[in-house]
């Protein structure tokens, strides 16, 4: 079992920079795949980025690419999200989550076990 704890969110104005970080606990953290979702006001969770458990691939969202960076210190048990460029539009509140997948990145909130409590994002335009 993994607990998550994100980190790093903000108020911050139309085309700043932010680095969510998200600390996990538990020897098994190599193992997992991580991601990163995001829920807007009255809106579905949807996936943003995922990085597989040893790092060696990412995948993003098309909403994400070119914008955001996921990558992740196994030392530290630790996964990060890069966002430059901030648009009002990805206000949300972020989430990391972990999956047993391991060397596969899910797209889809079912196929992850392990969940933040999440960290709200605030761009203003």
């Amino acid at each position: 079992q993994v607990q998550l704890v994100e980190s790093g969110g903000g108020l911050v104005q139309a085309g700043d920079s932010l680095r969510l970080s998200c600390a996990a606990s538990g020897r098994t953290f190599s193992s997992y795949s991580m991601a990163w979702f995001r829920q807007a006001p009255g809106k579905e969770r949807e996936f943003v980025a995922g990085i597989t458990r040893n790092g060696g691939s990412t995948y993003f969202a098309d909403s994400a690419k070119g914008q955001f960076t996921i990558s992740r210190d196994n030392a530290k048990t630790t996964v990060f999200l890069q966002m430059n460029s901030l648009k009002p539009e990805d206000t949300a509140v972020y989430y990391c989550a972990a999956s047993v997948l391991g060397l596969r990145i899910g797209v889809r909130a079912t196929e992850y076990a392990y969940w933040g409590q999440g960290t709200q994002v605030t761009v203003s335009s």
